[in-house]
C-alpha cells in the first residue's frame, strides 16, 4: 500500500458518540490493524500476509471456512468491520503530549504525524487520512472476517470492506461495543470481554479497578452529574481538533471522553500499564495490595490506593466548578480555554494544586476558586494561544502557572 492513504467518509453522530463510515481495501486494513488475538505482517516470500498470535482468538477454525467463502466469485460482506484508530496495542489510546512533565513515566512514543484524522468538508463527504502503515487500529468487531483475508487468495486483498471507524475511542467503550454487539447475536462469556479488553466496570468490585477504569467511571459521572460543568459537554469523538472545532462552532463547546479520562487518570498514576499488570499478576489483587509495587508521585495516589474514590471525585468536580466560574463562563467564542488544549492544560494545573489543597484540608469550590482567581483575567483568545497542539497546551498551562505563582515544572522552587 502507498501512504498516506485518503478515503471518503461519512460522519455518523449517535448517542454513544461519533464515528465515520468508509470503505478500505482489505490489504490496507490488515496492514494497519490488530486485535488482542491477532495481527498480520506482509511476507515477500509468500506475497501474502502471515498471521501472528492465536492465544485468545475465540475460534481459529473459523478463519479457513471464511477464507474459502472470500475466494468464491459471489463473496460479499455487506456488514461493517468496527475499528478504533489511534490505539497502541500495548498501551492503548495514544495521548498527544508534546511537553510531558518530569513526573510522567510513560512518555508518548507515537509520532503525531502517524495518527489517523478526518478533514471535514462542508458537503458532508469528509476525508479520512491514514498517514502510515503503523499498527494503530484495534479491531472491535469483525476480526474473523478481516484476518480471514490473510488465508484467502492474494487477489482478494483488494476487496473493499465497509468500516465503521472510531477515532480516539477509549478501550472501555470498545469493550462495551464488543459485548453489546456480540451479546445481541450470540452469548459472549463476560470473562472473554475482560480478557480481550480488560474492562467490565459494572461487573467488578471497585476495590479491583485499575486507574483507567476508575478514570472512565468518573468521566461517565461528570457527563451526567447535574452539578458538573461537563454535563452534556463530554462526547466520544476524536481528540484532534479538526472535528471538535466543527462542534464548537455550532454552539456550546464540547470535549472528548479521552481528554477527560487521561486528565483524571494522571492524578493518581504515572504508569497505568504497570498498575494494571500488578493488579492482574498471579491472582487479581485489590488496589491496596499494589502500594509497594513501585513509587508513584501522583498527587492523589494515596487516595486511589486507599479506595477513597468519593474524595477524588469531589476534588475533580469542585475544581471543574471553579474552572467554570473563573474561566469558562466568561470565555468569548473562540477562546482556547474551552478547546481541547485548554481543558488539558486546566487538568494539568489540577495536578499541581491537588496535593497542597489536600494538605490544607480544603478542597471546596470556594478554595479552588480563590486559588485560580489570579489567572481569571488571562485572555486565552489572544494570538499567542492560537495553537491547537501540544505546544498550545503547554503555553496555556505556563500562563496559568505564572499567574498563580507556581514554579515551572522540572525546576526547583527557590526559597525566599
Amino acid at each position: 500500500m502507498s501512504f498516506p492513504f485518503t478515503a471518503k467518509a461519512l460522519r455518523v453522530d449517535q448517542p454513544m458518540g461519533t464515528y465515520y463510515i468508509t470503505t478500505l481495501p482489505a490489504r490496507l486494513l490488515i496492514e494497519v490493524a490488530y486485535s488482542d488475538a491477532l495481527s498480520a505482517t506482509w511476507s515477500e516470500e509468500d506475497q501474502n500476509y502471515r498471521l501472528h498470535g492465536t492465544q485468545r482468538l475465540r475460534d481459529p477454525k473459523r478463519l479457513k471456512p471464511i477464507a474459502a467463502y472470500i475466494d468464491r466469485e459471489d463473496a460479499a460482506f455487506p456488514n461493517a468491520i468496527i475499528v478504533a484508530a489511534n490505539q497502541e496495542k500495548d498501551t492503548g489510546l495514544v495521548e498527544e503530549v508534546e511537553d510531558p512533565d518530569e513526573e510522567t513515566e510513560e512518555k508518548p512514543v507515537t509520532n503525531p504525524d502517524d495518527l489517523w484524522r478526518v478533514i471535514e468538508k462542508d458537503d458532508g463527504c469528509h476525508e479520512l487520512i491514514i498517514p502510515s502503515a503503523r499498527k494503530l487500529v484495534s479491531v472491535i468487531d469483525g476480526q474473523h472476517r478481516l484476518f480471514s483475508f490473510a488465508e484467502a487468495m492474494s487477489r482478494r486483498l483488494d476487496m473493499q470492506l465497509i468500516c465503521a471507524v472510531f477515532l480516539d475511542l477509549p478501550r472501555p467503550y470498545q469493550a462495551q461495543l464488543f459485548a453489546t454487539i456480540n451479546s445481541n447475536q450470540k452469548p459472549v462469556d463476560k470473562s472473554l470481554t475482560y480478557e480481550m479488553f480488560g474492562y467490565n466496570i459494572e461487573e467488578e468490585d471497585e476495590a479491583f479497578w485499575s486507574p483507567d477504569k476508575l478514570a472512565v467511571y468518573f468521566t461517565r459521572r461528570l457527563a451526567v452529574d447535574e452539578k458538573s460543568p461537563l454535563n452534556g459537554r463530554i462526547i466520544i469523538a476524536p481528540v484532534r481538533d479538526e472535528t471538535l472545532e466543527k462542534i464548537v462552532g455550532t454552539g456550546r463547546w464540547k470535549v472528548s471522553t479521552a481528554v477527560i479520562v487521561e486528565g483524571i487518570m494522571r492524578l493518581f498514576t504515572t504508569n497505568p500499564k504497570s498498575d494494571t499488570a500488578a493488579l492482574l499478576k498471579d491472582r487479581r489483587k485489590p488496589r491496596t495490595a499494589i502500594a509497594a509495587v513501585r513509587a508513584d508521585r501522583s498527587p492523589l495516589r494515596d487516595l486511589y490506593i486507599g479506595q477513597k474514590d468519593a474524595v477524588i471525585y469531589a476534588i475533580v468536580l469542585n475544581y471543574l466548578v471553579a474552572c467554570e466560574q473563573i474561566f469558562w463562563l466568561k470565555a468569548p467564542a473562540g477562546s482556547y480555554i474551552t478547546k481541547t488544549v485548554g481543558v488539558q492544560a486546566l487538568l494539568d494545573i489540577l495536578r499541581r494544586l491537588a496535593r497542597p489543597m489536600l494538605e490544607e484540608r480544603d478542597i471546596s469550590v470556594a478554595a479552588f476558586t480563590a486559588r485560580l482567581a489570579d489567572a481569571g483575567e488571562i485572555d486565552f483568545s489572544a494570538i499567542e494561544f492560537h495553537n491547537a497542539s501540544g505546544a498550545g497546551r503547554s503555553d496555556i498551562r505556563r500562563a496559568i502557572e505564572g499567574a498563580l505563582g507556581l514554579p515551572p515544572l522540572g525546576r526547583p522552587k527557590i526559597s525566599a
